[in-house]
């Protein structure tokens, strides 16, 4: 099976993440998950441009500045590799839209480790938070879901 590649970006506002609680799929990896908003890339674009329109698709916000801060790879069961480009954000502009793959919410940032995410999201949480360098972080999850390797570089 082909790699997946994909965008991740946490928007910040007054000490806030932006979050998605993806509960409007009934196929979704992230079902009654918690993540930030991003998506898969479509052919020809960069990571910049995948997160732009991405965020713009689900959220109607348009970044007017962010930062890379990281890729993240996922390895799931024995079929599934994902490559994340993770961003965060702090200056747009726009209004938020309903969304068709979850509700998005402002959750303070020091509550976010206690909703319902991945086991792994807790890892690049805290890189996050503890350095403004670029890191590579592999995420290895059993086939139920369970975290089961982390490598971080």
């Amino acid at each position: 099976m082909e790699p997946q590649l994909t965008t991740l970006c946490y928007i910040i506002k007054d000490g806030k993440y932006l979050m998605m609680h993806r509960v409007k799929k009934e196929k979704d990896l992230n079902k009654d998950k918690w993540i930030g908003v991003g998506g898969h890339f479509e052919y020809g674009e960069s990571p910049d441009d995948c997160l732009k329109r991405e965020v713009k698709e689900e959220t109607g916000l348009t970044l007017l500045d962010y930062k890379a801060r990281g890729i993240v790879t996922f390895v799931y069961g024995e079929n599934i590799v994902e490559y994340m480009h993770l961003f965060t954000a702090d200056r747009f502009e726009g209004e938020l839209i309903d969304c068709d793959e979850g509700e998005l919410v402002w959750v303070p940032i020091d509550e976010v480790c206690s909703l319902p995410i991945w086991e792994g999201d807790k890892v690049f949480f805290r890189l996050l938070e503890e350095t403004n360098d670029f890191f590579s972080l592999k995420l290895v999850y059993s086939p139920d879901d369970r975290l089961v390797k982390t490598e971080i570089h």
